[in-house]
Order: structure tokens, then C-alpha cells, then sequence
């Protein structure tokens, strides 16, 4: 608990002395968004009502999860799931899984749920930490939607957004995940509870590392935020059709990334293992190496020393690969794994900062706002530094509250 504290304590420093003009730190948005990480954590990870009220909702969750297993039972017969023989197929038991829950956000969406959830948090948010209403609705958006659909719900402002209401959008995107993605990793036998969990205190911690290495220093547009948004579904078969079309187009991209880092990985394991036996290194690989290489952050976040090494290798690789990679590891590993390190871990890479999804961000957000297009490229490698330091904040509190 104590290294823990000692690793979130750090990350509060470090971005501290990285923060562009710490004159001008909002002190009520940095200790307002701390108190609500903490709070909430508190709440869903040590006490024992909150406990049972999140594993209630991963109930719910999950049995919403298991009614899309009807539709892809119904396309891919005994392949789906695991009536057959061939092991853990994730092609026919994650990846449609994005596709269904991605469907059923639209539809919420267009049913006016979502926006009602999002606005109802967001107002929250901003009375408690201060920050302008379009970069607290774009925080709690990004709870249930990816880094690309949480800024439509403030297109209308993103053209007159100030330097930190942009960057703050930026981070938010990269230190959560989208719901349709929660729900892969689910399936995938990442724990549920610990899922919805990050994804929520995703939000402050965003804002909290966004407001710390670029404060605001100029006046936000705080007026209310138009309700119809430009190319939104006629009605909800659009929505659901709209929903699965984008679920698509996230499931293909996510399997092409798998096929190509997880074949990329097993090159580099090859040259590095040839040339380790050479030199005398027995077991060279990418996750050996980048395992020592971010074995002391994994420690400083509470992980046990005799276990920083995996835990510093799969955080390695959610950086410089993707989440689903690293995600994909850790279910490997996460049996001999104690609890404690298994929620710091999930916590952690609950979030899409790695180097990639900074192209994801001059593609997505660049093509609804193409005049700040190099302002993202500017701004994306301290936009993936923010969230990275969100989720590992995050890290260090379940480290903190999970015994």
C-alpha cells in the first residue's frame, strides 16, 4: 500500500515538473480530481456495499455481454463460445462482441439514455473540478464511447476551444476505452469489475494529468452545447445499423493489429533469440527486455518486485504496441498473478495511450476539426504522456485499496 502511495505521489510530481506553466495549476481542479479518484475507488474497491453495487453492475454487464453471444452463435454456429474442441477462439468470441455492444451504444444513444448519463456526469464534473462544460462532457463520454465519437458530442466547440480545453479532449480520449472495447477485454477474462471501475475513474484522471502539464490560461466557452448533432440516425434501426458498422470497422482494425503486432513480436523474438544464444543470453525476447526496461514503474505502482518484471513487460507493451496486445498477454499470465497485481495491471492499461493511437487522433478528431490538425500532431506525444500517467494513477489506487 505504501509503495503505491509513494508511485501515485510521483506521478503527481513528475507531471508537475513537466507542466508547461505551473504558475497558473487550477489547485481545486488537481485536488478536486484526486479526491474524486480516490473517492470512488474507495467506494467500488474497498467498501463493502460499493464492492457488492459494482459486482451487481458486472452482473448486468455481463448478462448484456452474453445476450450478443445469440447473435454470433447464430452467424458462427459452435465456433462461438467454447462448444468445441479447438480451444479460445478470440476471432469468433471477442472481436463480434465489439461489433454487438458498439450496436447497442448507438441505440442508447439515439434513445436519449446516454446522452442524459453523460450530461447528468458531466455537470458533476464540472461543478466539482471547475473545468469548462465541452472538456467535462467529453470526459464523461469517453467513459462509454472511443477517443474518435466522444468529441462529436462537442463538435459544435471544438474550433473555439482554448489550447487546454483541446489538449484536455486529447487525453481524455487516449486514458479511457470505448464500452464495445471494455466488453472485448471482458470476454477476453479480464476482470469485469476491475473494467468498469478504470473506466470511470478514467475521467477525473484524465482531467487531472490534462490540467497538470497544460493548464488553462485562457477563458473558456462554458454557453450550453446544441442537442442535434450533425449526421446523427433517423431512428433506431439506423442507430443499431450505424452502431454495427462501426463495431465492424473497430473489430477488423483490432484484429489486422493483432495479426500484425502479435506476428511482429514473434520476428523479433526469433532475431533476438538467435542472437542471444550466441552472445551467451538465453531467452532474449521484446517482453524480457521491456520487461526490465518498465520493471520500476510497475513496482512503484505496488506491483511485488519478484513479479515487476511481467508486470513491466505487458505495461511495455500497451505503450509501445497497443492495449489489445498487452491485454492479450496479461490473460496468459494473469492466473500466477496475485489479485492485487492483477487490478493494478488492469487499471493500468485500461486505455488506448500508446504511439499508435496518437495517428488514431490526427485521423479521427483531425478530420472534424481539420484547422487544429497540427496543433494534435503538436500536442500528441505530452497528450499521450497525460493519459499514460492517468492510467497508471489509476494503477496505484487499486494498489492502494485492493487487499
Amino acid at each position: 500500500m505504501l509503495t503505491s502511495l509513494f508511485g501515485y505521489c510521483s506521478l503527481i510530481a513528475f507531471a508537475w515538473l513537466c507542466s508547461s506553466s505551473r504558475k497558473d495549476i487550477n489547485w481545486r481542479t488537481v485536488i478536486g480530481a484526486i479526491l474524486i479518484q480516490f473517492g470512488f475507488g474507495a467506494l467500488v474497491l474497498f467498501s463493502p456495499w460499493g464492492k457488492f453495487g459494482l459486482e451487481v453492475l458486472s452482473v448486468m454487464v455481463g448478462d448484456v455481454i452474453s445476450f450478443g453471444f445469440v447473435g454470433i452463435e447464430f452467424l458462427f454456429g459452435g465456433l462461438a463460445g467454447h462448444q468445441h474442441n479447438l480451444g479460445f477462439l478470440f476471432a469468433f468470441t471477442v472481436l463480434p462482441v465489439i461489433i454487438f455492444f458498439s450496436s447497442l451504444i448507438s441505440v442508447l444513444y439515439f434513445l436519449r439514455v446516454m446522452p442524459i448519463i453523460v450530461a447528468s456526469l458531466g455537470g458533476v464534473i464540472q461543478k466539482l473540478l471547475g473545468t469548462s462544460r465541452a472538456e467535462s462532457l467529453s470526459a464523461t463520454a469517453n467513459i462509454f464511447v472511443g477517443q474518435t465519437e466522444a468529441p462529436l458530442v462537442i463538435k459544435p466547440y471544438l474550433s473555439r476551444m482554448t489550447k487546454s480545453e483541446f489538449f484536455a479532449i486529447m487525453v481524455g480520449g487516449l486514458s479511457s476505452i470505448a464500452g464495445s472495447v471494455m466488453a472485448g477485454y471482458a470476454s477476453m477474462g479480464v476482470s469485469l469489475e476491475f473494467l468498469l471501475a478504470a473506466c470511470f475513474m478514467a475521467a477525473p484522471s484524465g482531467l487531472l494529468f490534462a490540467k497538470l502539464l497544460l493548464p488553462e490560461t485562457e477563458e473558456p466557452n462554458n454557453e450550453k452545447l446544441p442537442e442535434d448533432i450533425e449526421g446523427a440516425p433517423v431512428n433506431v434501426f439506423d442507430a443499431a445499423a450505424q452502431g454495427a458498422s462501426d463495431g465492424l470497422k473497430l473489430a477488423l482494425n483490432v484484429g489486422a493489429m493483432l495479426i500484425a503486432f502479435v506476428g511482429l513480436i514473434a520476428l523479433s523474438n526469433g532475431i533476438l533469440g538467435n542472437v542471444g544464444d550466441r552472445l551467451g543470453m538465453e531467452g532474449l525476447s521484446i517482453q524480457l527486455l521491456l520487461g526490465y526496461a518498465f520493471c520500476p514503474l510497475a513496482w512503484i505502482l505496488g506491483i511485488p518486485w519478484e513479479q515487476a518484471i511481467q508486470g513491466g513487460a505487458i505495461i511495455g507493451q500497451k505503450i509501445v504496441l497497443n492495449e489489445f496486445v498487452a491485454f492479450l498477454e496479461f490473460t496468459h499470465i494473469q492466473e500466477t498473478l496475485n489479485l492485487r497485481s492483477q487490478a493494478i495491471l488492469t487499471f493500468a492499461l485500461c486505455g488506448f495511450a500508446n504511439f499508435s493511437s496518437i495517428a488514431i487522433l490526427l485521423g479521427g478528431l483531425g478530420s472534424l476539426i481539420p484547422e487544429r490538425r497540427s496543433e494534435i500532431a503538436q500536442l500528441g506525444m505530452r497528450a499521450l504522456l497525460a493519459a499514460s500517467l492517468a492510467n497508471f494513477s489509476s494503477g496505484a489506487i487499486a494498489g492502494m485499496l485492493v487487499q
